[in-house]
């Protein structure tokens, strides 16, 4: 029945939505989580050590932010591949330009497959950069993620990149919450004008809260 399910085009939207909603909360929580930089190199710094404690003495040290990464991979893993294969199944179905041009769409659903390439590129840069130290301008220090974190938006290329995909974050939770909604449900002609607000305060705030840490960093308020 599993794979019935997957095999169809609802499936896929279905895997498309929840992959979604589990990214969105991730997002929302880990937003909340960089603010803190804000408090200063102490608070920070014992956030990031309070994550890799999270669940003791029950879970072992790191066990538990292993176990969130996992689920994270899984989503965006999931979210991606439903994506690819929707779209390359709607190009199948429509192999020809239409006769007549279709209503211009939102500037948000016109690139969210360019949307989601960005993010996925920058989700690899920013693991290199500020997990593994891979691709760390100024010398990575484990343990230290305020300085790295400074470090990082202290050169031109890396606010670049980062506000880049950023923005492209805001278009693409804008439009895919609603999505969702509707592909879960929840949408309805009552509901849809509530939605549609949710999912613009959601991707302005998201927004703002993420690219906040590079405009402190740049201005001199987080140093």
């Amino acid at each position: 029945m599993a794979r019935t399910v997957w095999d169809s085009s609802v499936g896929k939207k279905a895997v498309m939505a929840v992959s979604g909603i589990v990214m969105l909360l991730y997002l929302v929580v880990h937003m909340i989580g960089n603010l803190k930089i804000f408090f200063g190199p102490g608070e920070f710094n014992h956030y990031a050590h309070w994550l890799r404690t999270l669940g003791e003495p029950f879970m072992h040290y790191e066990w538990t932010l292993w176990l969130i990464r996992v689920v994270l991979v899984a989503a965006v893993v999931a979210h991606a591949v439903s994506a690819c294969q929707l779209s390359r199944r709607d190009l199948r179905a429509r192999p020809s330009k239409y006769v007549h041009k279709k209503p211009r769409a939102s500037y948000a659903t016109r690139t969210m497959r360019w949307g989601g390439v960005i993010l996925g590129l920058f989700i690899v840069w920013h693991l290199l950069d500020l997990t593994t130290g891979t691709v760390h301008a100024g010398g990575f220090q484990e343990g230290h993620p305020y300085q790295n974190v400074v470090d990082t938006f202290s050169t031109w290329y890396g606010n670049v990149v980062y506000i880049v995909a950023m923005l492209a974050l805001g278009l693409h939770v804008r439009h895919g919450f609603f999505s969702a909604a509707q592909t879960l449900g929840a949408g309805s002609r009552t509901r849809n004008r509530a939605l549609r607000a949710v999912a613009d305060v959601l991707a302005l705030l998201l927004t703002a809260g993420f690219v906040a840490v590079p405009v402190g960093v740049m201005t001199g308020v987080v140093s």
